[in-house]
């Protein structure tokens, strides 16, 4: 490959793969993207290919207007919503999109997931947001960058932190998670879609079941991301 985005493509090309691997996505469903913040451009899975076709001289590379700037192949028909994220969000270096079966079922409920226990707290001390579906005139107008803005007025209206809260579903959608890497975008989808299935299995063995107490909340997240974090190596 000869290219000077060349390690923003693998990168892209790896997430994108890992995707599929992580049981996330089938067919040509979802997508993933990376972005070089000095340049001005983010790598994507180009649209409507196969994972066992793709490789890494396919990415596209798109600036943040949506023109691609490298690639002979369409990029991910939710280019825009990426590019209109990477605008907003400045600390952000990846982006993941999926249909992941039990996270679409939540979009698709137009329900939050509650915080019922300490995995989900692990990771976040809010319940994982949907933003409400699309309104008619949104869908009929320019609908991949109405889409981001669904996101982010969902996190304005909530005063939710795009730092700590790294996931979202967009309601009769699916879901959007992002991180500083591409590969940390794709590790929270998959926490997304573990909770959301945890949550799911909670409510059939008790509709009733409570949110987990603060306490256990705010401790399971601060062991592992507050000042004084213990978690790891």
């Amino acid at each position: 490959m000869s290219s000077k985005y060349k390690a923003l493509k693998e990168e892209c090309f790896e997430a994108n793969i890992e995707l599929n691997n992580l049981g996330l996505v089938i067919y040509t469903f979802g997508n993933v993207s990376a972005v070089d913040r000095k340049n001005g451009v983010f790598a994507i899975k180009p649209s409507g290919v196969p994972y066992e076709k793709l490789t890494p001289d396919a990415i596209v590379i798109v600036d943040y207007d949506n023109t691609i700037i490298e690639g002979s192949m369409r990029p991910s028909s939710d280019t825009k919503t990426h590019a209109f994220l990477y605008k907003n969000w400045n600390h952000i270096g990846g982006i993941a999109h999926t249909h992941a079966m039990y996270s679409v079922a939540w979009a698709q409920a137009q329900k939050d997931i509650p915080v019922f226990g300490t995995t989900h707290a692990d990771h976040l001390t809010a319940d994982i947001p949907c933003a409400e579906p699309m309104k008619d005139n949104l869908i009929q107008g320019n609908y991949e960058h109405n889409t981001g803005i669904q996101i982010l007025d969902c996190f304005k209206e909530r005063n939710l932190s795009s730092e700590e809260v790294e996931m979202v579903l967009i309601g009769n959608h699916g879901p959007f998670a992002w991180g500083k890497t591409a590969a940390k975008a794709v590790y929270n989808s998959k926490v997304l879609e573990t909770v959301a299935q945890m949550a799911y299995l909670t409510l059939q063995i008790n509709p009733n079941a409570v949110r987990l107490k603060d306490a256990l909340i705010k401790k399971h997240y601060e062991r592992k991301h507050g000042k004084n974090a213990y978690y790891g190596q």
